[in-house]
């Protein structure tokens, strides 16, 4: 599937996961259009019911393509099992930080989050895998500092919200990292849902039993809210699989540079159709977000093409 054929060329594959990559990280830019209409249902019964149907869509999944022999072989090996606890976990804070903060008013600061995030995952490299950074990724990362420094001053406090998305979702990826190699995207939320299976039935429960935050609201509010509710199943698994499948065709430089359209929409959500207010010192902190991630997004298209470059040249030098 990843390898190009004689029906399809590599730049038509390209093209596919192109497209692949607008669509995944343009859903994930509108999620917060569809926790809005699931109100009146309160973060943590969203949360509860992305975890519940995301699992019958990947059981589904799961039967429709045929692969319950390698999801079933995965559930056997224990170290796979606990490093996708362990992700489960990151995934779940992740999740509960984000409905909470779109269904609140905190669209735009969950937007920065996102933001911020490719540069957290570099800061991350650094101190966890001890990589080393080029002169310009350690500009922008140091950019991002006074980004953060500026935002929190002119907002009056540190934006939280922002920096526990940014580490929750870059730690996510540092643990998917390990098991990259053997886990597929489907298998990899299947397993991740089934792990927070228990917590999600249990926090509908008590919900249920003891009203708080209104309880749950799936069967209260006629059909259309059940429905949409549903359909929080396949708008979490979708985007995960389409990214899943544009990685294999597209470079890292090309889908880091689609990564930002996500946070891109969720900015124009929280301004446009939520009125979040947008005074000056965020605006200035945002620029200065930007102006680091311009500085990142160029650094990486120079040392990829210095790398193409450099495979390149020992062929060129080769007689014919």
């Amino acid at each position: 599937m990843s390898e190009p054929t004689a029906a399809r060329p590599a730049r038509s594959e390209a093209s596919v996961g192109v497209v692949q990559a607008i669509v995944a990280y343009g859903l994930w830019g509108l999620m917060p259009l569809l926790f809005a209409a699931m109100a009146p249902a309160g973060a943590f019964e969203i949360v509860a019911w992305r975890i519940v149907f995301g699992l019958v869509f990947c059981a589904v999944a799961i039967t429709v393509t045929r692969s319950w022999l390698r999801t079933r072989s995965l559930l056997a090996q224990r170290r796979v099992m606990l490093v996708m606890g362990l992700a489960a976990v990151l995934i779940l804070v992740n999740w509960t930080v984000y409905v909470a903060a779109t269904t609140t008013g905190h669209t735009v600061e969950a937007a920065l989050g996102y933001f911020i995030n490719p540069l957290v995952t570099i800061a991350l490299g650094v101190v966890v895998l001890r990589e080393r950074l080029r002169a310009a990724q350690w500009v922008a990362v140091g950019i991002s500092v006074v980004a953060v420094v500026v935002i929190a001053v002119g907002y009056g406090q540190v934006p939280w919200i922002s920096l526990a998305l940014a580490f929750s979702f870059g730690l996510y990826g540092l643990v998917k990292k390990r098991v990259g190699g053997t886990v597929d995207a489907l298998s990899g939320l299947t397993i991740e849902t089934v792990w927070l299976l228990p917590i999600a039935v249990g926090a509908l429960v008590v919900l249920g039993v003891t009203g708080l935050g209104g309880g749950v609201t799936f069967t209260s509010e006629g059909w259309p809210h059940a429905l949409v509710t549903v359909l929080t199943g396949p708008a979490t698994a979708v985007p995960l699989l389409l990214f899943a499948s544009s990685a294999r065709r597209v470079s890292l430089s090309t889908l880091g540079l689609t990564q930002y359209l996500a946070p891109v929409m969720q900015l124009l959500v929280g301004v446009v159709v939520q009125h979040e207010a947008m005074p000056p010192a965020r605006w200035i902190g945002f620029g200065i977000v930007w102006a680091a991630l311009v500085v990142l997004t160029v650094d990486s298209f120079v040392a990829a093409r210095a790398a193409r470059r450099r495979t390149l040249a020992p062929a060129a030098a080769e007689p014919a």
